[in-house]
């Protein structure tokens, strides 16, 4: 996720430097063409580029607004997992009978390797790395037999809950809450799982870049006999501009690929370890994660 912090002018670069070279040879064989046949072309009013300007401004301002939603939905997702772990916790700690504190921090360790699997699976990642440190053996070569990791997971909380339940360290109104807070990180996991899964039209962003070659195109002609020195330099700027708002709304629409823009799973994941930790009564606390770059992980 991205910080309150300037880029690297570089980064930036980077984003538009394909579409920044491939305007550039357009912008060379448009203005080569329009100096050589300039008496042979019909004068272009400069209302069309100004109508093609404001057309792909509005285009650019609802893809922007729709990739930006997506984008929050998936913060919102994980900002209701915090709520519910620490409520999963705490739980835990008043309705299972007293004496059972092994059983709470086994499943309350993991939820933390949920959360951290959860992160790890939707970036496209190994959903198991660094999962012993909360999770035995047996609950390891348990989840490896399962597709969906973080699903496994859950699974295995359920099942623990329901042993407790036969065994009456647990009453039926207890187990009821508890198997609803693990529906709703089902839930949680399956909207995220939905966003990760459903892709922003390719076809809309094809259309966005050739309407704004055809925009430079038809200013480059609109300018007519203006220096290329001075011509072609603003219509770069001016199409960067444009490229760089589309880079932005394409990184915001995917918010679990691992980008600067993506929502900060592993930085959530650790302040909710933190949290139950604390809780625990833990001694081995970790830091908060400190990111050393303009985003956080």
């Amino acid at each position: 996720m991205l910080l309150n912090r300037r880029p690297p002018i570089l980064h930036i670069i980077n984003k538009i430097k394909l579409e920044f070279l491939i305007t550039l040879g357009v912008l060379l064989l448009a203005s080569l063409l329009t100096h050589i046949f300039y008496t042979d072309i019909p004068v272009m009013p400069f209302g069309i580029p100004a109508f093609l300007g404001t057309a792909i401004s509005i285009l650019l301002s609802f893809r922007i607004s729709q990739s930006y939603d997506r984008w929050w939905e998936a913060r919102k997702i994980w900002g209701s997992i915090v709520n519910e772990s620490r409520s999963f916790t705490l739980q835990l700690q008043s309705f299972i009978a007293e004496g059972k504190d092994k059983d709470i921090k086994q499943m309350a360790f993991r939820h933390i390797a949920w959360c951290f699997s959860l992160g790890q699976s939707l970036r496209g990642l190994d959903s198991l790395k660094s999962l012993e440190k909360y999770i035995s053996e047996d609950d390891l070569e348990e989840i490896k037999k399962h597709n969906n990791k973080p699903l496994a997971i859950l699974q295995l909380n359920t099942l623990q809950i329901a042993e407790l339940k036969s065994k009456g360290d647990l009453d039926i109104y207890s187990q009821i809450q508890l198997n609803t807070t693990l529906v709703n990180f089902s839930n949680s996991m399956g909207m995220a799982e939905r966003i990760k899964n459903t892709v922003f039209p390719v076809t809309y962003r094809i259309i966005l870049h050739l309407a704004i070659y055809i925009f430079i195109v038809s200013l480059s002609i609109a300018l007519g006999n203006t220096n290329l020195l001075f011509e072609i330099p603003l219509l770069l700027v001016i199409s960067s501009f444009f490229f760089l708002l589309d880079k932005i709304a394409k990184d915001l629409q995917d918010p679990f690929e691992n980008k600067p823009t993506d929502t900060a799973m592993t930085t959530i994941a650790t302040n909710i370890e933190i949290n139950i930790k604390q809780l625990l009564n833990e001694t081995d606390i970790p830091q908060p994660y400190q990111p050393n770059k303009f985003y956080s992980l």
